[in-house]
């Protein structure tokens, strides 16, 4: 990947004056356009266009000589923008300079410069960097929607990760990665070379839920087993992972726990009162209504059909939840 990038707009004086200046990374295009200009004012005109463009190359040449010269930190990137997200972009001394430079451009706002730093990294082997393009190709982050883009860079985390020699700080967007490749695999990505496939959705999410524990991987593999996508039917292995991610506060497992037990499910012996309490956790942690309707409508829907009986046991059972947590 090219960091610096050492171009000139269209009309280079040293190309006009035929200088034949050899900058590494420099396109030197011909002037174009404007009409003819008689003879005799190029006669006139040259001998001044000729100095003042040999200064000009000369200036470049000693600004690309101390960008490539050893120990160099930063070097201009001619590009034909001046100020704001078109600031220089950077060479850096190693990925993880890179990955710093990147997340605080991210934070500042300077998604172009932040976008270089981060493929940079990434390319260094940084998988923060590979989980964070990922994200932002996922979510169209500062950067264009692009699923594919996003299964690449999940995919080189996945790819390298080496459990018997983990960083443990590194383990949350591991596992994050699992769980987008365990999603993406799920349903397939649109116009991609990327096909629906259960069978490694299913890895991905018990791999995350049972290595990492993580309540988004427990969530969706116990729809699976509620579904039967991916594996057999199972709603005594589904309540299993959803009382996993509920118990860490996971607002859609403990609703649909809830709903299995308040209403009873196949494997799953029915508990009205505990199911109406995990209701109104899951209720109570809602900070999108729009996102998270359904559970609003499980909650009421429940407290509806519930008996003066089921409210006042629920009530006991969230206190004392409350207390142990606290």
């Amino acid at each position: 990947m090219n960091v610096l990038n050492l171009e000139t707009s269209r009309g280079s004086a040293c190309r006009q004056a035929g200088a034949a200046t050899d900058l590494r990374h420099s396109q030197i295009e011909p002037l174009t356009g404007g009409g003819g200009v008689a003879a005799r004012r190029r006669g006139v005109l040259m001998p001044f266009v000729m100095r003042y463009a040999g200064v000009f190359c000369l200036s470049v040449a000693v600004v690309s000589a101390a960008a490539l010269a050893p120990g160099s930190r930063s070097a201009w990137a001619f590009d034909g923008n001046s100020a704001g997200d078109n600031a220089p972009l950077q060479i850096f001394k190693n990925p993880k300079a890179a990955l710093r430079a990147g997340l605080e451009g991210v934070r500042s706002g300077h998604s172009r410069s932040a976008l270089a730093a981060l493929e940079y990294a990434a390319e260094g082997g940084e998988s923060l960097a590979q989980w964070k393009l990922g994200r932002m190709y996922a979510d169209g982050d500062g950067v264009p929607h692009d699923d594919a883009k996003a299964f690449e860079y999940f995919s080189q985390i996945v790819e390298n990760y080496n459990e018997d020699d983990a960083d443990p700080r590194q383990a949350p967007f591991v596992s994050s990665a699992f769980v987008a490749l365990g999603v993406y695999n799920l349903n397939g990505i649109a116009n991609s070379g990327i096909a629906p496939n259960s069978a490694r959705a299913l890895e991905m999410f018990h791999y995350a839920a049972v290595n990492f524990g993580d309540a988004n991987a427990q969530y969706n593999l116990a729809r699976m087993y509620l579904d039967g996508t991916g594996a057999e039917k199972d709603g005594r292995q589904a309540a299993r992972w959803l009382f996993l991610a509920a118990d860490k506060g996971h607002i859609e497992s403990q609703a649909l726990l809830g709903q299995m037990l308040f209403t009873g499910h196949e494997g799953v012996q029915k508990q009205r009162a505990r199911g109406l309490m995990w209701l109104s956790l899951a209720h109570d942690g809602v900070t999108d209504p729009v996102k998270d309707q359904w559970i609003l409508d499980l909650y009421g829907k429940a407290m509806s059909a519930a008996s003066n009986e089921d409210r006042q046991i629920a009530s006991v059972y969230l206190d004392e939840r409350l207390k142990r947590r606290n």
